[in-house]
């Protein structure tokens, strides 16, 4: 769930394309936004924002229609961070993941990097800034009402009206029966079901009578997958009905009829911080084990509500079920750290589901498809040059719990004795910081890329070797000889392997840390 202490307060930097040209007269903007031609005023307009009324510090007025409230005080009371530059006329305004930015007097604004036009441009009345409430509302996902009785603008954010939500959730819950961990496993245990492509395994969770949902990732690039039950029954997999990449949630459809009880997905769930929850799911491929813990923590990123939990799972878990002690289903097993004591596991909320259930069309319905794979089928005989490019794009970089170690500088070439050799560095920062503790995770990278190579080039001796490159203007000691050159201008440059990845038919791996 999304929660208001989650609201990141950055000092934003200013958009280029607007400093790039700054208004030649800001107070003749000024003027021409409040003349009576333009701008109407009416009886006072009141503002609550979440409830609470919003002491103005000038009145709201329109223009064509449309309301402007002062800056700060819309802002302020949504707690977002604004900041506006006079000398340019340009108000950025930021909140977690959204940035907006905009010019007095210019109908358009930049949000996230994206230029869109606006009905009506911000304004400077008096010295105060006006922006349109209703745009920079509902870009920040919030809601805006009008209430005639009092004459006022109503604005909700949207933590607040999750916040009534849960109210509303509270108080149906009281009426709702606890059940055990066996009472949960008695009802639900056939509706989650492992997930075997030819690419990958993970659970998931049935949804209807030949739907079932999972993980976007379980699901991205396979071409074909089976299913299978509690019972021993496999059945074939249709395709994938509809997906959101964002949230990681898919719905494939099965080629039969499955005989299982599906479970029931909305939007009216308990999941409060510390609430016991229960998963199902299938870790290492140990079908349908069942965990329990707490709600540790709820979390919301990149427009993404995530519930953490202490509930154990492992690989192939992804896509399962995360019930609360209600036998409401309150998330989707999703992700977790590998390298922690604290069991620190991620499911994403049950309402993303929902909105990926509601998005459905019957077309989508009737014609389900294996989505692309991301990687090709084949890389024999593709050029050199197209598969530095393709490793460029795709191995990129290493994944760990330290954070993301940046791969650089990817080349391939065959050597004189067959070997077709894959090369890149490694971010030295990253590497010399955290190589250490991530040593676990960059090796597993490395065996997983392994197949992932070996299924593209079955026929050929690969070898891949990641390095650890830096320059220094001393000359560090204790390496080996061939290990810090003299590059010039008292400088000398440190290169070593980090991962000697070697494989055909058999895999050997050797890493530095």
């Amino acid at each position: 769930m999304k929660r208001r202490w989650y609201k990141v307060v950055v000092v934003p930097m200013l958009a280029v394309g607007l400093l790039l040209s700054p208004l030649s007269s800001l107070g003749s903007v000024s003027v021409f936004a409040a003349s009576g031609a333009v701008a109407k005023q009416s009886d006072t307009i009141n503002l609550l924002v979440d409830g609470q009324k919003v002491k103005l510090s000038a009145p709201i007025y329109k223009v064509n229609g449309v309301a402007l409230a002062p800056m700060k005080d819309l802002l302020d009371g949504l707690d977002v961070s604004s900041v506006f530059e006079k000398k340019t006329g340009t108000i950025i305004i930021r909140d977690s993941d959204i940035t907006i930015t905009m010019a007095v007097g210019k109908q358009e604004a930049i949000v996230n990097g994206k230029t869109i036009k606006l009905d009506t441009a911000a304004a400077l009345k008096n010295d105060i800034p006006f922006v349109p409430i209703r745009y920079i509302v509902e870009k920040l996902e919030g809601t805006v009402e009008w209430n005639k009785a009092s004459n006022s603008i109503v604005v909700k954010s949207w933590y607040y009206t999750e916040y009534e939500e849960e109210r509303e959730s509270e108080e149906e819950v009281i009426n709702l029966e606890k059940l055990s961990s066996t009472d949960i496993v008695d009802l639900y245990d056939e509706s989650v079901v492992m997930i075997m492509t030819n690419r990958a395994s993970g659970s998931g969770v049935v949804i209807g009578e030949d739907l079932i949902l999972t993980n976007h990732h379980v699901i991205e690039d396979g071409t074909s997958a089976t299913i299978s039950s509690i019972y021993g029954d496999e059945i074939k997999v249709k395709g994938v009905v509809v997906t959101d990449e964002e949230a990681d949630l898919a719905i494939i459809r099965t080629e039969e009829v499955l005989d299982l009880l599906p479970v029931e997905v909305g939007y009216k769930y308990e999941a409060r911080k510390g609430d016991r929850v229960y998963a199902i799911g299938s870790p290492l491929g140990l079908q349908n084990t069942v965990s329990t813990g707490l709600i540790s923590n709820l979390t919301y990123e990149a427009g993404v509500s995530y519930i953490q939990t202490n509930a154990q799972i492992d690989h192939g878990s992804s896509g399962g079920a995360l019930f609360n002690e209600y036998g409401q289903l309150v998330g989707i097993t999703t992700a977790g750290y590998d390298n922690s004591i604290a069991d620190l596991n991620f499911a994403v909320s049950a309402g993303h589901a929902a909105d990926l259930i509601e998005s459905m069309t019957e077309e989508q319905l009737k014609d389900p498809k294996f989505l692309t794979p991301s990687l090709p089928a084949t890389l024999v005989g593709v050029p050199h040059e197209d598969v530095q490019k393709l490793m460029t794009e795709e191995f990129s970089s290493i994944p760990t719990t330290e954070g993301e170690a940046t791969l650089t500088d990817w080349e391939v070439k065959r050597d004189s004795e067959g070997w077709l050799v894959f090369t890149a560095n490694i971010d030295p920062v990253f590497y010399l910081y955290y190589g250490s503790s991530s040593a676990a995770e960059m090796r597993l990278w490395s065996v997983n890329l392994s197949h992932e190579l070996h299924a593209m080039l079955p026929d050929d001796k690969v070898q891949v070797v990641i390095s650890f490159q830096r320059d220094y203007d001393f000359q560090p000691r204790n390496l080996k000889q061939e290990e810090v050159k003299a590059i010039g201008n008292n400088k000398w440059r440190v290169r070593y392997d980090v991962i000697n990845l070697q494989f055909k038919d058999q895999l050997y791996i050797q890493t530095r840390v």
